[in-house]
């Protein structure tokens, strides 16, 4: 079996191993692979393992061997999955494996917005406190999240591990989810996303991309928030109208955007949101801590071993 991973870099940088990988077939690795050179590096895999890469119809339809594509994240949304499921191409991905490191990420960037501890670390490197004339000093607003309501839009695993943290920050928890009511675990308050929008001090994304959910966030209901209430984007870039979200930030009606996500990636150096001071943006890291990183390669192993059984996991599409 041929196995072809075409942009294995972001996964492992060369603090992970291959082996175990290498072990299940004859893999070819390649860091970066771009869209006009996927065909020529991919056309006698049997499996191809993918992150970012786009799989078209138009290029399964040049890789007549290809039988499996591993995708190496929980989104899959790169790969056209009708065409798969057409042409007999299986699909998997990688489920949970972020789970902590991106609830984890969505406090980080709360916690930055409302204690501002690289503002006032940065400002006494250039001598601010040693040259200040009382003990303490402060040059931005100071809050406590305890008390506050954090609005919650998605409940999956990441959504349900950042309400269980929240409610061990002493915040009020409401939450626009599929779920029912009566499955909601105690103390988080199911509401529509009006009503999310209208009773959040925090709104945190945690919901898919769809195209429902595509833009949600918009000049429209920004409107409906408070004013001055901070914004979380761990999900999905496309989640949130940019352009507007900036002019959110300059008005006031918002008071910051944490973001490890962009419409865009990597973005223009003249998206909007780089010119807000209160708009504080990761480069997409929220699942990359070395303990996610590890986990995910565990379960890449788990998924090829089980489609070589014959019994793949964590299978996307159905096969026509």
């Amino acid at each position: 079996m041929k196995i072809v991973e075409l942009d294995g870099y972001g996964l492992n940088p060369g603090d992970l191993s291959w082996g175990a990988i290498s072990k299940l077939g004859e893999l070819k690795l390649y860091d970066r692979t771009s869209q006009e050179d996927v065909v020529s590096r991919a056309k006698e895999a049997d499996v191809i393992l993918i992150n970012k890469v786009n799989i078209t119809d138009e290029i399964m339809g040049q890789l007549p061997k290809l039988k499996y594509i591993g995708v190496l994240a929980t989104g899959y949304n790169v790969v056209d999955i009708e065409a798969a499921s057409r042409r007999g191409i299986l699909v998997s991905n990688i489920p949970a494996y972020s789970t902590d490191s991106v609830a984890q990420m969505t406090f980080a960037h709360i916690l930055n917005m409302v204690n501002r501890v690289e503002h006032y670390a940065d400002l006494n490197r250039k001598g601010r406190w040693s040259n200040n004339p009382d003990f303490c000093y402060w040059d931005t607003p100071l809050m406590e999240i305890s008390g506050k309501t954090i609005g919650i839009l998605g409940l999956g695993s990441i959504g349900s591990k950042v309400a269980r943290i929240a409610q061990d920050f002493g915040m009020d928890v409401y939450a626009f989810t599929s779920k029912s009511s009566s499955d909601l675990p105690v103390g988080i308050q199911k509401t529509t996303i009006d009503g999310l929008l209208s009773v959040s001090d925090i709104l945190t994304l945690h919901c898919p991309l769809t195209s429902e959910t595509r833009e949600l966030i918009n000049k429209e209901s920004l409107k409906k928030m408070k004013h001055g209430a901070l914004l979380i984007n761990t999900g999905r870039g496309q989640l949130v109208n940019e352009q507007d979200v900036a002019e959110a930030l300059n008005s006031g009606q918002l008071g910051g955007y944490g973001a490890d996500v962009m419409c865009e990636e990597p973005p223009l150096a003249d998206n909007p949101l780089f010119a807000q001071p209160n708009a504080f943006i990761t480069p997409h890291v929220a699942w990359a801590t070395i303990e996610a990183r590890t986990r995910l390669m565990n379960i890449l192993e788990e998924n090829l071993k089980s489609y070589i059984d014959g019994s793949p996991n964590n299978i996307v599409n159905k096969t026509k």
